[in-house]
């Protein structure tokens, strides 16, 4: 099995609300609410992490919950967020994504 990385897509409108997350899709505009856990997840998406050293450093110390079985869960996740483009998954590190001319960040 092979590592994945995943990293925020800056094209979306994201907002933290009381430990959760609120997340616009720049494709659609459809709204997001992640749960604390996908919100640690979310938040720790900076494409040079791999997903299972998320899931192991920063899920399972917070919530007790089997590692293989969180590291599914949250594959699951990545990638349904990325089938709404939310997040970007690759099997190699994500480099920062550089600002195109004229768009802001």
């Amino acid at each position: 099995m092979s590592r994945l990385y995943v990293a925020r897509n800056p094209r979306v409108a994201a907002r933290s609300l009381d430990g959760e997350m609120m997340i616009m899709s720049g494709r659609d505009s459809t709204l997001f609410t992640l749960n604390k856990t996908a919100t640690i997840l979310w938040q720790s998406a900076d494409g040079t992490t791999p997903l299972d050293q998320i899931v192991e450093h920063r899920i399972c110390t917070e919530f007790e919950v089997e590692p293989a079985a969180a590291l599914h869960d949250a594959e699951t996740l990545a990638r349904e967020l990325a089938s709404h483009e939310i997040l970007q998954i690759s099997e190699e590190p994500i480099p920062p994504r550089s600002p195109v001319a004229g768009e802001s960040r």
